[in-house]
């Protein structure tokens, strides 16, 4: 489903992170950036560089956002009530292909895009095809029958790797959660820090 692998390794090499937690990641063997000049040492970062890598991070962890729909959100975020940094979280984890690559459906971030493109995936018996979908707490997110035996979905219940949250509650097998709750960023598995205050501090300025 996936033809991003060099892309999405490439970014956990930038960032120098293995923002996935994926055994197969470069990082675990070679913690430098890529290219000829990956290995210089790393020059001291300015404020503003590290709010555009926290930017950069979250943006890339949750795959194939584009900068102007994650402007978007970001906006969302800065009008609702309340934290705003916390409300970006809850955005982007509301997401439809965001909560089918928490739930364990398929193993990876582009998987999950398009997963629900390809029509896979309903919400409360309805087929839902569009991966920037907000799903709303008491919502039930469905694998169809038809496509539970894929290869894809049986990898990704029999990975080790990670677990689903608790914001997420499952059913029917594995084949099914319910969006409890709309998460905080304490709530989000992330294997590595994320720092959304950052991401509001470069809008910001």
């Amino acid at each position: 489903m996936s033809k991003r692998h060099s892309a999405k390794y490439k970014l956990d090499r930038v960032m120098g992170e293995n923002l996935w937690g994926r055994a197969k990641s470069p990082v675990n063997k070679r913690s430098y950036g890529p290219g000829q000049h990956g290995q210089r040492r790393k020059s001291k970062v300015s404020d503003f560089g590290l709010q555009l890598k926290a930017k950069q991070k979250l943006k890339g962890y949750y795959g194939n956002i584009t900068e102007k729909q994650f402007s978007a959100i970001y906006d969302e975020a800065g009008r609702r009530k309340g934290n705003t940094s916390e409300n970006l979280i809850g955005l982007l984890e509301s997401r439809l292909d965001a909560i089918v690559y928490r739930a364990k459906f398929v193993p990876t971030v582009w998987a999950a895009r398009q997963f629900v493109s390809h029509g896979h995936v309903t919400v409360d018996g309805k087929k839902v095809d569009i991966g920037s979908y907000r799903v709303k707490p008491g919502q039930v997110v469905e694998i169809k029958e038809k496509s539970r035996a894929m290869a894809l979905v049986l990898e990704a219940q029999q990975s080790s790797e990670r677990d689903v949250p608790d914001y997420l509650e499952q059913g029917d097998r594995g084949f099914s959660v319910r969006y409890v709750r709309v998460p905080e960023l304490s709530d989000v598995p992330y294997p590595v820090k994320m720092e959304p205050n950052l991401v509001v501090e470069y809008y910001s300025s």
